[in-house]
């Protein structure tokens, strides 16, 4: 809808200067000013005049009601006055042109305005901490920042896409000491990061009895730091041995990153920063730590370093967007993680900025909120957690049952089962708005009615049913619209762009989740009320036909950007 509006933005110019020829005003102002009526009868867009009333020095009626006997446009069937506001209404001509031939021209490139090329976006996002499992709690950094990657991408973006692996830290000092007091290799070996968790689990449990087992830990990590080989050797291994569990997962939900530098690659980065800090007078004593003073800016100091001089997250953020900005020359730098770390991001961005780099406005943190099941938080510590591939598991066995019941003789069940099983995970996530708190509930999720996952792909597997009947059609006739189901349903699939648009400007995904179900909707109400492969006019049916391949399309583009894969049968 975006070029409607801005076509009809140049013919509403042309009236009013004809109206006015001294009106101060541009095609943008009147671009910007464009509503959604709440009523689709009341239009599909509106104009509101009441900011032209001081402009033309007329009431917003009477302003209305002269734009609406003087306008004139090719792209719209008709306009109304109504209480100050203009009700424009798009024309059929301009839908199938514009929308329909577009999508068929444009293909998986419809809805891409090519914004971002020339432009490069960093992405750090994921990022669970080693030999700790990777569970529901990791799923809205990892499905949020992959989304927020593809949007960009889609845009023309060159994006890169890091997991900031917690790999370092006086957790692997606590997995040391428990690895060397309990530890067996071979179940290591076997179970994977499900051995490591029990070993930090048990290691806290003791510790509450044995408190100089904390001691112990904070001396492994020491040792770590100064590169002791056989610590060293160990925190590869627990590296490794977490690396490949979470690539299944990363599998899974078909991404891949294309750095895994964590936070150990940046020890040897730190103390040039730490320098700087120095030099321009920034770093302040407070009983033994360095830290910068933001008491001028409302918030508590940002902690650089230690008592004993060992450094901080901050102090690693901070070389670690340094190191990024000289690697990548992002022109944006984004970081997904929970809204609990607001602050730290707040205070670590401004001391970028009193460092004078001049980018410092290019970084951006996106929070979100919580996510619980059945109401229960999640504590690593306490071995209370949902682990994501278990979560996983359980969503694809039950759809796998459904498709038992339902169609048992279905095709390549097993992926079929695990698309739309992992599918209605994200989908029931991405559903809601990012920082909103959510609890997971499997049996909403997985849900074939309603606004989820399953609805989606069901929909999208009926498009391709649809063509496959029509396959060996003449659909090469000249398209006509004779249902208002046909228009509704190139009215959504022309709001594809400015979802996409709106959905990088908020760093916010639901856009594109409510979008997706937007068509769906439209799409089903166009199925039930219209005759398609069966319709008798041969220019009605290719028409529909046209149509049904267009929502395919369009939904294909629009799953890709949150992660959901795309299922031709159910």
């Amino acid at each position: 809808m975006n070029n409607f509006k801005k076509a009809v933005s140049n013919d509403l110019f042309d009236c009013i200067k004809a109206i006015s020829p001294d009106a101060v005003i541009t095609e943008n102002d009147i671009l910007g000013m464009f509503e959604y009526p709440p009523d689709a009868n009341l239009g599909d867009i509106a104009f509101p005049c009441f900011k032209l009333s001081r402009i033309l020095r007329k009431a917003p009626t009477i302003i209305a009601q002269m734009i609406a006997r003087e306008f004139k446009s090719d792209v719209v069937s008709k306009v109304e006055s109504v209480n100050g506001y203009l009700n424009i209404f798009v024309s059929s001509s301009y839908l199938v042109d514009n929308v329909l031939i577009k999508i068929e021209n444009e293909k998986e490139k419809y809805g891409s305005d090519g914004s971002g090329v020339g432009k490069v976006a960093v992405f750090d996002y994921s990022s669970p901490n080693v030999a700790k499992p990777f569970h529901i709690g990791h799923l809205g950094t990892t499905v949020i920042g992959h989304s927020l990657k593809m949007l960009h991408q889609f845009q023309g973006y060159e994006c890169v896409g890091i997991n900031y692996l917690g790999d370092w830290g006086t957790q692997f000092g606590k997995l040391i000491v428990a690895y060397n007091m309990w530890g067996d290799k071979e179940a290591i070996e076997k179970n994977g990061v499900d051995e490591l968790v029990a070993l930090y689990v048990k290691f806290h449990e003791e510790a509450e009895a044995n408190p100089e087992l904390n001691q112990l830990a904070r001396n492994e990590f020491t040792k770590l730091e100064h590169h002791d080989e056989a610590n060293i050797a160990l925190w590869k291994w627990f590296v490794d041995i977490s690396l490949k569990e979470y690539k299944k997962t990363y599998n899974q939900l078909g991404i891949e990153f294309d750095s895994y530098k964590g936070e150990s690659f940046y020890t040897d980065k730190m103390p040039a920063q730490i320098e700087k800090l120095k030099e321009m007078n920034l770093l302040k004593l407070d009983q033994g730590a360095s830290i910068v003073d933001l008491e001028e800016y409302n918030m508590p100091p940002c902690l650089i370093l230690k008592k004993d001089g060992s450094t901080l997250y901050p102090t690693r953020d901070i070389a670690a967007a340094v190191y990024r900005k000289e690697a990548y020359k992002f022109d944006k730098c984004i970081y997904v993680t929970s809204a609990g770390q607001s602050l730290h991001f707040a205070q670590w961005f401004k001391v970028v900025e009193l460092m004078g780099y001049d980018w410092y406005d290019q970084l951006v943190h996106v929070p979100y909120g919580t996510v619980s099941i059945n109401g229960e938080k999640l504590a690593t510590r306490t071995g209370n957690v949902i682990l994501l591939k278990d979560l996983f598991a359980t969503a694809i066995e039950k759809v796998k049952e459904i498709i038992n019941e339902k169609n048992p003789e279905l095709p390549d069940k097993d992926n079929v089962a695990e698309a739309v099983g992992v599918g209605s995970v994200i989908f029931y996530y991405l559903y809601n708005n990012r920082i909103k708190d959510i609890n997971f509930v499997m049996k909403d999720a997985l849900s074939f009615d309603g606004n989820t996952g399953p609805y989606a792909q069901y929909t999208y597997a009926r498009t391709c049913g649809i063509l496959e009947k029509s396959a060996g059609m003449d659909i090469n006739v000249a398209p006509v619209l004779t249902a208002g189901e046909e228009t509704e349903l190139l009215k959504v699939l022309s709001k594809f762009n400015e979802a996409v648009r709106n959905a990088i400007k908020e760093y916010e995904p639901s856009v594109i989740t409510r979008y997706i179900i937007d068509v769906c909707s439209a799409f089903n109400k166009f199925y039930h009320n219209c005759q398609i492969v069966s319709a008798e006019d041969e220019a009605v049916r290719a028409t529909r036909i046209r149509l049904t391949k267009a929502v395919k399309t369009v939904l294909g583009s629009a799953f890709e950007l949150i992660c959901i894969k795309k299922t031709e049968k159910i």
